[in-house]
């Protein structure tokens, strides 16, 4: 195990550099002026030499791979550089969000996993029944409804129809503390929304795995034993059925990331959503390659979970193979 996290590990370097290059390049061919987008609404009456000057000062003007190298060797030693847009520290701008996002995408990401887990339990006990045909239809559904129109239905639903929860941000009007209470509900429509996004595929892939566990010669002995149904269900189809579900973990991790961020942004959410938008419409190389680096190691992180989840509840999966 220690031996395959470690050239996961070696392999995430030269992966990270490259999407920092790439993030670079790409930016550098982006449409947008940084110098612009730096100088706002300040700059609308300036010159072109006050632009130029601007983007000397930003760095702006240097080939990108001088900016992606210097910005690379600043960050081995942990300094992420200015964003230009937000006016401070990088890692201040990260620190300041990123603890919002998590909570937002761990409490989605456990109602998924749980409530997926449990459909896919129920539809898989009776293939081809009324309660299958009823999950599967929903799943498909849910599965082409982008995540930004399923937070403005719920927005519309609970928070102006029945008024039962906040419709946005962290904290009710007028307060400026962020106490646990109020946190509790506000994370609660952005949550279900994330996770209900998330949730087809947990339960199509429980459905299948847990319906095939049930054909399988080892279950159909234990029901011969006379074992009760729901021991056989529980005991031996649904940890069976359960494996091909933990290699879905990691690659859901792209996904739920690009899903927060929609959500967050459509419930005003206080994570890194803003940052992100505002990183990538005015080119701003700092904070756009952190943030990278920072979804890009969450997928790897994700990718490198499922393979050990795996190879703990299947003892023939070797991991050093």
């Amino acid at each position: 195990m220690a031996r395959m996290a470690g050239r996961r590990l070696l392999l995430a370097v030269p992966v990270l550099a490259v999407v920092t290059f790439g993030v670079f390049a790409i930016a550098a061919a982006s449409p947008f002026d940084p110098a612009k987008a730096y100088a706002g609404s300040a700059g609308l009456g300036a010159g072109q030499d006050v632009f130029d000057q601007l983007r000397e000062n930003l760095g702006a003007d240097r080939p990108f791979v001088a900016r992606w190298w210097d910005w690379v060797t600043s960050a081995v030693t942990g300094d992420l550089g200015d964003s230009s847009t937000l006016r401070q520290p990088v890692a201040d701008v990260i620190g300041e969000r990123i603890g919002w996002s998590v909570l937002l995408c761990a409490v989605a990401f456990a109602l998924a996993v749980t409530v997926g887990t449990a459909l896919g339990v129920l539809a898989a006990r009776r293939r081809g029944g009324l309660l299958d045909r009823i999950v599967t239809s929903l799943s498909y559904t849910l599965e082409a409804a982008p995540p930004f129109w399923l937070g403005l239905l719920a927005i519309w639903f609970f928070a102006l129809k029945l008024g039962a929860l906040p419709a946005g941000g962290l904290t009710d009007t007028g307060s400026d503390v962020a106490t646990a209470g109020q946190v509790a509900s506000h994370v609660v429509l952005p949550a279900v929304v994330l996770a209900v996004s998330q949730l087809p595929w947990f339960v199509l892939y429980v459905r299948q795995g847990v319906g095939d566990a049930l054909e399988e010669d080892p279950v159909r002995g234990a029901r011969a034993r006379g074992l009760r149904e729901r021991t056989v269900l529980l005991g031996h189809a649904l940890r069976s059925g359960l494996l091909p579900v933990l290699t879905l973990v990691g690659s859901r991790v792209p996904e739920l990331i690009t899903g927060a961020l929609l959500v967050e942004t459509v419930f005003s959410w206080p994570g890194i959503a803003a940052a992100t938008v505002q990183a990538a419409t005015s080119v701003d190389f700092p904070l756009l390659a952190a943030l990278t680096v920072l979804a890009t190691a969450a997928v790897l992180v994700g990718n490198l979970l499922s393979d050990l989840l795996y190879g703990l509840a299947d003892p023939r999966v070797g991991f050093d193979g």
